[in-house]
Formats: C-alpha cells, sequence, structure tokens
C-alpha cells in the first residue's frame, strides 16, 4: 500500500475532492483525520469510509477559524500519534465579482476560507512535521490561481495567495524534509458551486468568467483530482516540491 503507517488530514473531505482524497488515502493504507463545515456530508462520508474498512475520524468546524484549523491537525496527532500529510483543500467560490463591485464581506469570507485556513493549518502541522522529521503539505489551488479571468477578483486573488504559500513553503523547509506542492484543478464536478447562488452572481463578471470556462477542454470528476493527490502523498514524489500542476485537461495551455 502506498500510504501505509501514514497519517493525512484532510479538510473539505465531506463531499468532492476532499472525499475522494480521504477514501483514496484510507484504500492505501493512511489514516485519516477529516474536516468539514457541514456535518450531515462529513458523517456521511466517514460511516462510508469506515463501512469500506477505512481507518478516520473527523471533527466538524469551519477552517477559517484558527482553532479548528489547528485543532485537525492537533487531532492527528492526538489519535494517531504523528502528521504525515495535510491536505488543505477545503474552499469557496466567490460571486464573480470584480474589484469594482467587490463586497467586504465577500473579500473577507472568500480570504479567510481560502487562504487564512489553509495558513492556519500548515503553520501548525509544520511545527509537528519538524518534531518528526518532515511531512508533506498539498495545497488545493485552482485554474483562477493562475490566471486571472477564471473567477471573480476574491477567488482569484486567494488561490494566487495559495500558489505562493506553497512556493514559500516548499523552499523554506525543503532541507528540512518537509515538502509542499499545489494542485490546480480545472473545472471539477464538486458541491462549491453550491457557495455561489446564481441570484447572488455579478452578471458583468459572471459573463466575462463565462468566456474563459468555455475554453475549458473537459470536466474533471473528485477521483482525478484524488489520484494526483495520492501520489503527490506518497513516497513516489519524494523529488517533487515546489510544483504548481495544472489537472485540467490543457486548460493552462491556452
Amino acid at each position: 500500500m502506498r500510504l501505509e503507517g501514514k497519517v493525512v488530514v484532510v479538510t473539505g473531505a465531506g463531499s468532492g475532492m476532499g472525499l475522494a482524497m480521504a477514501t483514496r488515502f484510507t484504500a492505501e493504507g493512511a489514516s485519516v483525520v477529516a474536516g468539514d463545515w457541514n456535518g450531515e456530508r462529513l458523517d456521511a462520508a466517514v460511516a462510508k469510509i469506515q463501512a469500506d474498512g477505512g481507518t478516520i475520524v473527523s471533527a466538524q468546524g469551519d477552517i477559517s477559524d484558527q482553532a479548528t484549523a489547528e485543532g485537525l491537525v492537533d487531532l492527528a496527532v492526538k489519535t494517531y500519534g504523528r502528521l504525515d500529510v495535510l491536505c488543505n483543500n477545503a474552499g469557496v467560490m466567490d460571486y464573480m465579482q470584480g474589484v469594482g463591485e467587490l463586497a467586504d464581506e465577500i473579500w473577507r469570507k472568500v480570504l479567510s476560507i481560502n487562504l487564512d485556513g489553509p495558513m492556519f493549518a500548515s503553520r501548525r502541522a509544520v511545527q509537528h512535521m519538524l518534531e518528526h522529521g518532515g511531512g508533506v503539505i498539498i495545497n488545493t489551488a485552482s485554474t483562477a490561481g493562475l490566471h486571472g479571468g477564471a473567477a471573480g477578483a476574491a477567488y482569484t486573488v486567494a488561490k494566487h495567495g495559495l500558489v505562493g504559500l506553497t512556493r514559500n513553503t516548499a523552499w523554506m523547509y525543503a532541507k528540512r524534509g518537509i515538502r509542499c506542492n499545489a494542485i490546480c484543478p480545472g473545472a471539477t464536478m464538486t458541491h462549491i458551486g453550491e457557495s455561489m447562488p446564481e441570484d447572488r452572481l455579478d452578471p458583468t463578471g459572471a459573463a466575462r468568467a463565462a468566456e474563459f470556462a468555455a475554453l475549458a477542454p473537459v470536466y474533471l470528476q473528485p477521483d482525478d483530482i484524488a489520484a494526483l493527490a495520492l501520489f503527490l502523498a506518497s513516497d513516489e514524489s519524494r523529488h517533487i516540491n515546489g510544483a504548481i500542476i495544472p489537472a485540467d485537461g490543457g486548460w493552462d495551455a491556452v
């Protein structure tokens, strides 16, 4: 098994890419701590994985809350004695607002969940990993972390920031056994659209983003992203560090 004996934290694990990651990781021998804001989905995900023989515990909460983010890492150490891999996967969309239309509350919400949360969790994870000789951090960024036309200003800034956090973390801790990489999914079939109800979308911004979205060659499934995350979590990728990897069927080549 590719992750035998490894301990992994996955945020946003109640559905979509996070659930697919947790499912693959446990199937490959990892012990998982799953976090999600939606308790009902999280409970269902954990029950399914446990029924399939996976080792998993969970904690419900808002990843933008510092105590919640740090608590997931601490729960892994308390439950399993260590932390080997952190997957910062939780995220929300914005309302496709350009900066001229951007509402303060959307800016704060998107940045706090998509960037503050990963920073809080990564900071705590690095502290634990340094005590045990290293580890792996995998950040779920986005096509919007590479381009300006895939979303509104808040989401675009947050994902660009996460790319920067990935590269800085990789560089700062490369000589101390910690690897950090980011996956940039393209159009993927998940529940993230629920965070951008149609009646709240900025029509001009949505129209501009739709022009870019029309260029996407393919829609991915969550397991497509989970397969890449599994590779990055495993020792097979031991020399891959600081990589920002598009997984979009070629969308990034536009």
